[in-house]
């Protein structure tokens, strides 16, 4: 298999001496992963929804505050 680099990428793999044959396997390996589990998740949502029904908006709307606090940092207030 031949794969091909754009000219910059190219130089700057061979000027940081970077191993390019394993830096591509890694990339491959790590992209299969990333779609298998992501996958995995379709399924396991699938399954999941079919389960319990559909989150209401409501839910849906928790979620998201929810993973927006995350991304950001933010922590919940601790209950006293």
């Amino acid at each position: 298999m031949q794969v091909y680099l754009p000219e910059a990428l190219y130089r700057a793999v061979k000027e940081q001496g970077l191993p390019a044959s394993e830096l591509l396997q890694d990339a491959v390996r790590g992209e299969l992963r990333r779609r298998a589990l992501l996958t995995e998740t379709d399924r396991y949502l699938d399954e999941l929804v079919a389960e319990v029904g559909e989150p209401s908006p409501e839910a849906m709307a928790r979620a998201e505050a929810l993973a927006r606090q995350i991304r950001h940092g933010a922590r919940r207030p601790e209950a006293s």
